[in-house]
Formats: structure tokens, C-alpha cells, sequence
């Protein structure tokens, strides 16, 4: 199973700016590494897991901003100069991804963690956001 895919728009890139008719930008252009993403809602928050193999927590920045997450970070490339490389599939460069929920998040209540490879947070639905129980009464 593969993690990571270089999407198909990183070298075609060029060829679209050129064109007549092509404005604004480009999907992915500012990443051509792609991991992916579950997301799972839950009555009081979300819970999302990415699969990021290879980094430690220090390398992923998250932002929470509303109702967006925001999950970036690089994977430093390490390769030899001077070697002949049959196949080179591992990733390196920035990534970036931002990911759009359904209710406005309490950034300051969010938890994340990593273990092995998999990098788990969960983010809880801000107090205005959640469903409210209204009891009606008689009047007299």
C-alpha cells in the first residue's frame, strides 16, 4: 500500500499557466505530497488521522482557525548527490492541508498525538456550535 502519491499536476504545472483561457490558481500547487485523511464526527468534536510515516511530532504544525484545520510540515529529503538512484519514491518538501468542518472548533480544548507514523487529534465543537435543549413551559 502506498501513503504518499505525487499528484499528476506537479509537472503538467507549467503547461496549464500558459494556457489562454487557465486563471487563478492551480489545485496542489502548493504541495505536490498528498497523505491521507479520516475524519470522524462525534457528537461533541471531530477526531482526524493522517498518516504521516517518518516524522516526529516537532515536524507537523497544526492551526485551528474557526471551522478549518490545518495540518503542514516537511519531510526533509535525504539523498546522496552523487549516487545513481534506480527508484525514488519517498517524499520530500512541504505538504499542506486544510481541511473544512461543519461546526465552528474550540482550538484551545484540541489534543493531538502521534504513534506510529499516525498522527491522531481531536478537536472539540465550540460551546455556541453545540445543540441546546430548550424546555417549554406553560404560561400563566
Amino acid at each position: 500500500m502506498t501513503f504518499y502519491i505525487r499528484t499528476p499536476y506537479d509537472k503538467s504545472l507549467g503547461r496549464h499557466r500558459m494556457h489562454p483561457f487557465f486563471k487563478g490558481q492551480w489545485p496542489f500547487a502548493d504541495s505536490n505530497i498528498f497523505f491521507p485523511v479520516d475524519v470522524k464526527a462525534e457528537d461533541d468534536g471531530f477526531v482526524i488521522t493522517a498518516s504521516l510515516p517518518g516524522l516526529k511530532p516537532e515536524d507537523i504544525n497544526i492551526q485551528i482557525i474557526n471551522k478549518n484545520v490545518s495540518l503542514q510540515g516537511e519531510y526533509k529529503k535525504e539523498f546522496e548527490e552523487s549516487a545513481k538512484y534506480i527508484l525514488q519514491e519517498r517524499p520530500g518538501g512541504k505538504f499542506h492541508r486544510t481541511i473544512t468542518l461543519s461546526d465552528t472548533l474550540d482550538a484551545a480544548k484540541a489534543d493531538a498525538y502521534m504513534e506510529n507514523g499516525v498522527l491522531f487529534l481531536r478537536i472539540p465543537k465550540a460551546e455556541e456550535s453545540k445543540p441546546k435543549s430548550i424546555k417549554v413551559t406553560v404560561k400563566q
